[in-house]
C-alpha cells in the first residue's frame, strides 16, 4: 500500500518547472483494483523507449477542446506505461512544480523510482490505455478533472495505483496541474 501511494504522490506531480495557479479539484470515487505486481528491480532511466511525444510540436496550439484533454492525458498514461520520462515530465510540468515545492525533488529524480514501483503487467497496460469521455469531468473549458474511474486498459486501477489528474489548459497546451 506505501509502495501504492508514492505513485500517486509522484505520478501526478511531475514535470519540468512551469507554474500556474493551484487548483482545488477534488477527485472521483476510486473504482475496483487489481493486486499489483513487484516491479522489476531494474530502473529504466537511459533505457528508455524510443516513442516520440505525441501531439503538438512545432509551436502550434493544441486543440483548446475537451478531445484535446483526452489526448493529452493519453500521451501521458503511455509515456509511463513506456518509461518516457521526457514526455512524463513535459505533461505533468505544473503539478511536478509543485511537488518540487513541497519536497519531493524533481521529476527526472522522481520518476525513474515510479517506474519501479508499477508492476510490468500495468505498464504493459498503460501503453494502451484510454479515457472513457463519459467519466470525465469538464469544470471550466480549461479545467478537466481525469478520475481514475475514467481510464480504460487491460489493467482495472484503484485510485491510490494510478490517482485523479487535473488537467488545465495552459500556454496553449493541456497539462496536469494536480
Amino acid at each position: 500500500m506505501a509502495v501504492s501511494a508514492c505513485v500517486v504522490l509522484v505520478a501526478c506531480a511531475c514535470g519540468p518547472e512551469k507554474t500556474k495557479e493551484d487548483t482545488d479539484a477534488r477527485p472521483s470515487q476510486p473504482s475496483a483494483s487489481t493486486q499489483a505486481e513487484e516491479p522489476s528491480a531494474t530502473p529504466s532511466v537511459s533505457g528508455r523507449t524510443e516513442k516520440p511525444p505525441a501531439a503538438q510540436t512545432g509551436g502550434r496550439p493544441a486543440p483548446r477542446t475537451t478531445q484535446g484533454a483526452i489526448q493529452r492525458y493519453e500521451q501521458y498514461l503511455h509515456a509511463v506505461g513506456h518509461e518516457d520520462l521526457d514526455t512524463v515530465c513535459e505533461v505533468a510540468g505544473p503539478a511536478a512544480k509543485k511537488a518540487q515545492d513541497e519536497g519531493l525533488g524533481p521529476c527526472t529524480a522522481t520518476y525513474p523510482v515510479v517506474f519501479q514501483m508499477i508492476s510490468p503487467v500495468q505498464k504493459k497496460a498503460l501503453q494502451t490505455a484510454t479515457v472513457d469521455p463519459r467519466r470525465i469531468v469538464v469544470s471550466t473549458p480549461d479545467k478537466i478533472e481525469m478520475p481514475t474511474a475514467a481510464v480504460r486498459a487491460s489493467v482495472t486501477f484503484s485510485e491510490s495505483e494510478l490517482g485523479s489528474c487535473t488537467l488545465e489548459y495552459l500556454k496553449n497546451d493541456w497539462y496536469i496541474t494536480d
